[in-house]
């Protein structure tokens, strides 16, 4: 019987959920464990020492660790970012980590698209209003609100989630540019409805421009003053990746000298953020705490994929949405 540890505190509901799913999911044939991932080196290797598989949930297994668990073969993530863990320390052990196979894909993008609703709509700003007792007397003297329609849309990054947020933007009739260092197969733009441009140009041209792409050395800090500069001062930038893809004091420069138009971010370099952060003061921005994939759907069809590699691994099989470690670089 296979082994399969759920690395979360179960003292929040939002931990407590994901081991519920496992538990649901799981079946007679598997053996599911939980673990405190505060605990010491010494007892987290007591406690995984029979695991075949670990699942960090907003935790990490250590090298150190890993390194005293002949049986562990494979860390799967529940999500599609996996700078969490040493892909590349975990790699020279002979353990496989994976990312979530893009289960939270639909999760994020629509989160994503609901970023560019609310800063295009200033929704946020006539949430205040009608709860301070205004009604329309505030919101009247915003500047003028912005329809998506028809605005072109740069992607940075088409993978699992960019090929989403394609989806969910082609009711908008908008014009959907992409940039990805991977080559798609030749025709598959087309067929998603997204033209492949160089980087520049994406910037330049684009009305919003979101990105989602692993956070790993070439993408750390990408978005900066130079990028900035490019867009179009009526442009707004959408991040809902992980925060040190963009350099937030450029970011935070960019917005208050009038070089792009807004920002909706789910993710920040420093999380939980300083409440001082002055992206939290700006009329033109909206930021939420990192819980775009944060969906019932979305938590079940990881759980579920988490299972699948599991039974993969139990059966020798290739195992799926495996981190390259030379991706790190």
């Amino acid at each position: 019987m296979p082994t399969i540890a759920f690395l979360a505190n179960l003292s929040t509901a939002e931990h407590k959920r994901r081991w519920d799913l496992l538990i649901e999911h799981a079946g007679p044939g598997v053996d599911v464990i939980v673990a405190d991932p505060t605990a010491s080196a010494g007892e987290l290797i007591e406690a995984l020492k029979d695991a075949d598989a670990a699942i960090p949930w907003l935790a990490s297994i250590p090298v150190q660790v890993a390194e005293n668990l002949p049986n562990l073969k494979l860390v799967q993530l529940l999500t599609a970012g996996y700078d969490s863990v040493d892909v590349v320390g975990l790699g020279k052990l002979g353990i496989s980590v994976a990312n979530n196979g893009g289960a939270n894909a639909i999760s994020v993008s629509e989160h994503a698209v609901s970023l560019m609703l609310s800063v295009y709509r200033r929704m946020m700003e006539a949430w205040s209003n009608v709860v301070d007792g205004n009604w329309r007397s505030g919101v009247d003297q915003l500047p003028v609100r912005t329809e998506i329609n028809g605005k072109t849309v740069g992607i940075i990054g088409f993978g699992n989630i960019g090929r989403q947020v394609s989806r969910r933007l082609s009711g908008f009739d908008c014009e959907v540019l992409y940039h990805d260092v991977i080559e798609l197969m030749p025709g598959r733009d087309r067929e998603l409805g997204a033209q492949a441009v160089a980087l520049d140009h994406l910037l330049r041209v684009s009305d919003i421009v979101t990105v989602h792409v692993p956070l790993n050395s070439s993408t750390r800090g990408m978005m900066g003053s130079r990028e900035f500069g490019l867009m179009k001062k009526t442009s707004i930038f959408i991040n809902t990746c992980r925060g040190p893809v963009h350099n937030e004091s450029d970011l935070i420069r960019a917005l208050k000298d009038g070089v792009i138009a807004g920002a909706g971010l789910d993710v920040l370099e420093k999380e939980p953020t300083d409440p001082n952060n002055p992206l939290l003061k700006m009329p033109n921005v909206i930021v939420t705490p990192h819980w775009a994939g944060g969906t019932g759907e979305g938590n079940e069809r990881a759980v579920v994929f988490a299972l699948s590699n599991l039974e993969r691994l139990a059966e020798g099989r290739k195992l799926l949405s495996v981190v390259d470690p030379a991706s790190i670089f």
